[in-house]
């Protein structure tokens, strides 16, 4: 009698099932920390941006918000967006919360927060 080499049909079926509840997944998560990416360069962009140098709050909120609608997040709004007044810079927080459904019943809620600094005046 010959002993038997690989996996069972039952193995199988259950390395499927695993690879399938990781890959369902993964398809729903991954768009969500593509746009926490794009937050993130956009604030490092934003930090290091010129024409924002002694601009007003409205001015960088609208700025931030169009540069968000041309990468396409619309999880952020503009109540996610918080600017205060420091000694020589606004401190820009975006803090925000996308939630959506995984699998029938189970939800997600994941936690993002990036802050910057933006100069109160143009140096020169």
């Amino acid at each position: 009698m010959r002993k038997q080499k690989g996996l069972t049909m039952i193995s199988w079926l259950a390395i499927l099932a695993l690879v399938l509840f990781n890959g369902i997944i993964a398809l729903n998560l991954v768009p969500v920390f593509l746009n926490d990416h794009s937050v993130k360069t956009l604030m490092l962009d934003l930090g290091a941006d010129p024409t924002l140098k002694g601009a007003t709050p409205k001015k960088i909120k609208d700025v931030i918000t169009k540069r968000l609608r041309v990468n396409n997040v619309y999880s952020v709004t503009k109540d996610d967006i918080e600017l205060k007044k420091s000694k020589f810079d606004y401190i820009v927080t975006i803090e925000y919360e996308p939630r959506g459904k995984l699998i029938g019943p189970v939800d997600y809620i994941i936690s993002f927060k990036h802050e910057t600094r933006v100069p109160l005046r143009k140096s020169g």
